[in-house]
């Protein structure tokens, strides 16, 4: 009885918190857990692979470590003494199978070869519904896999491959599939602020969305749970781009929103080939992109979150978008 009131006590004074490495720390939604775990008590160990980055998250109360997925020596000063990974660094890009896999797929497989020697005890692999493809009913964890593009069959992949090993570890291991996370630094708002948002489709697909506060607060509680599976997570309304773009636009009334065809999206993109070898991560403006916001993938609510006891702070785009755009509508502008 006295040993239970011992840990109860330092699990709630923050001196038995597990020690927990994230990955892709300095990215959109590591940043979000980095900044959610910092300013719960926890001293995270934040892996960051662009050091310039490293000045966005500079004010946690964490540790950092400078590296790269596909450097194996930077990985394994990251994984010392840890007990949980979050695992969200890779290459977020609808490319080729091979130009994804040294980055997805090979780095981490070595995050978990070098995680299991190191005795951590949970692994929390960040995932995406784009795994599904385009279905005409709700998906679930149960539901088959059908992607369209190589980035959804790298996932797939490497899920397996990660589950595979982490069984072998001992290691407990989940993969969230992660739907649609909005924030005010995700694409579809950064090209909205930005001064034109271009939609390529119809925008009548049905699509599973989750405010980033939300996702962070999940794939936190998946790591101190110890959690384990692989699943699909979303919020409680699944919508359409077009019911979710219609809000925004009462919200943002002058906002300049092109909504062009499907066939005209593709066009656009492969007007747009040539410059992609410019840029070192093409964004939405590739085919790729324009087929899977194509895509029907609708989420049935309430998984995840009710195995761990959690509620949304914004169970619905309806509420999350509004908040979305005030913290918008609160950056400076650009002169």
């Amino acid at each position: 009885m006295f040993e239970k009131l011992i840990f109860k006590f330092e699990r709630f004074s923050g001196l038995n918190k597990p020690k927990i490495l994230v990955t892709g720390a300095s990215g959109y939604i590591g940043g979000e857990v980095a900044r959610q775990l910092s300013e719960g008590g926890y001293r995270p160990r934040l892996f960051i692979y662009e050091p310039q980055k490293h000045l966005a998250n500079k004010a946690f109360d964490a540790d950092y470590v400078f590296g790269d997925l596909e450097d194996p020596q930077s990985l394994k000063p990251a994984v010392k003494d840890v007990d949980c990974i979050i695992h969200l660094a890779a290459r977020a890009t609808f490319e080729s199978y091979q130009t994804l896999k040294p980055s997805i797929l090979d780095g981490s497989t070595t995050l978990m070869e070098l995680a299991a020697d190191a005795g951590v005890k949970a692994f929390v692999y960040s995932s995406s519904i784009l795994v599904y493809g385009d279905v005409a009913s709700t998906v679930d964890a149960e539901t088959s896999t059908n992607p369209v593009l190589d980035y959804g069959r790298i996932k797939i992949d490497t899920e397996k491959r990660l589950a595979e090993m982490a069984a072998a570890a001992g290691m407990t291991f989940c993969a969230l599939r992660l739907p649609h996370v909005y924030g005010s630094h995700a694409i579809y708002f950064r090209q909205l602020n930005s001064g034109l948002l271009v939609l390529p489709g119809g925008g009548n697909n049905i699509y599973s969305h989750q405010h980033l506060f939300d996702t962070a607060r999940i794939l936190i509680a998946c790591a101190e749970q110890e959690y384990s599976g692989i699943t699909p997570m979303g919020d409680d309304e699944p919508t359409t781009w077009r019911a979710f773009t219609a809000l925004v636009k009462t919200l943002v009334p002058g906002a300049r929103i092109l909504v062009v065809p499907q066939w005209v999206g593709l066009l656009m993109a492969a007007v747009l080939i040539p410059l992609q070898r410019f840029r070192p991560l093409p964004g939405i403006e590739t085919a790729g992109a324009v087929r899977t916001f194509n895509c029907r993938t609708a989420v049935k609510p309430g998984l995840v979150r009710k195995d761990l006891g959690i509620s949304l702070r914004y169970p619905t785009f309806r509420a999350g978008v509004p908040e979305v755009v005030a913290e918008l509508n609160a950056m400076p502008q650009a002169a």
